[in-house]
């Protein structure tokens, strides 16, 4: 097993495993534990990285400039280790470059570097994505973190909702039984700009906001502490769990899955973008316990 890199700060502790560079754990100063259980009844997945793809590409194929690629849902960082680049008391910095292996199935040479920074009561996790290559290279990222569904605060499960910080009219992406977007709309389960969980939301998978007018959702029971949950730089957001777990992920995504039957270039797909050779594009995500 691989050993766990462990953060501090005065009021959080969090565990990040450098195999996907994935977020594994994250407590309170009095050790409750934030994260999800990772029951294998439901998902072994703590905080998967979601790079170079989100979600499922129809018939596992990726089409770069005419050629076609295999590639699993959600991407491969999530199954690759990743360089520990810099480890101190509140921060470490993991990187995951381009090799052989990935170059079979995703043509540009890349580093995807993560950063987990603790301060106070607020951990900041940022990706930094660079194209170390000589063309423009598409790319999507996605942030896919497990919360404990109840929060360990004594709350009810059936008591915990989601808040976002802005109204969000209009319907839902619906997701195709085979992981890809369906035509078809999905209506919207919010009251207000409230979403009150409960599992037979998640009964047809996961709710996709695309777009999402918010920036910031803030989940809880709202009868003790809460999370809040930024996502400044992502337009989209998911939220799944399976039916009778102990988690509830809140996703933020900037790409989401294929649109049924799609056929065209990746980099012409919705929520895919590009960064010029030479460049880069950061993309981060802010979790805040609130007392």
């Amino acid at each position: 097993m691989t050993d766990l890199i462990t953060i501090k700060s005065p009021k959080l502790t969090a565990q990040i495993n450098p195999f996907g560079a994935e977020l594994t754990s994250l407590t309170d100063r009095q050790g409750k534990e934030l994260m999800t259980d990772a029951d294998p009844a439901f998902w072994t997945g703590h905080a998967p990285i979601l790079f170079p793809i989100v979600g499922a590409l129809h018939q596992d194929t990726l089409r770069i400039d005419g050629t076609a690629y295999k590639m699993e849902k959600h991407g491969f960082a999530r199954r690759n280790a990743f360089e520990v680049v810099d480890v101190q008391a509140h921060h470490a910095v993991f990187r995951l470059t381009d090799s052989d292996k990935t170059r079979k199935a995703y043509p540009f040479a890349f580093a995807l570097e993560l950063t987990y920074a603790l301060e106070g009561a607020t951990l900041t996790i940022t990706a930094r994505i660079v194209n170390r290559g000589a063309a423009p290279m598409p790319a999507s990222f996605g942030f896919h973190p497990g919360f404990a569904w109840p929060l360990p605060y004594g709350e009810p499960r059936e008591a915990h909702r989601i808040l976002f910080g802005k109204q969000e009219p209009g319907t839902l992406r619906k997701i195709a039984k085979d992981g890809t977007i369906a035509p078809e709309p999905r209506e919207s389960p919010l009251d207000g700009r409230s979403l009150r969980l409960r599992d037979d939301l998640f009964a047809d998978d996961a709710l996709v906001w695309d777009p999402v007018a918010s920036s910031a959702v803030t989940y809880g029971a709202f009868g003790g502490p809460t999370l809040d949950i930024a996502f400044p730089d992502t337009p989209s957001l998911g939220i799944w769990t399976r039916p009778g777990s102990a988690y509830v992920c809140i996703e933020p995504w900037h790409g989401t899955g294929d649109p049924s039957g799609y056929t065209g270039e990746f980099r012409d797909k919705p929520g895919v973008f590009e960064i010029a050779a030479g460049g880069d594009k950061t993309i981060e995500m802010r979790v805040t316990l609130n007392p």
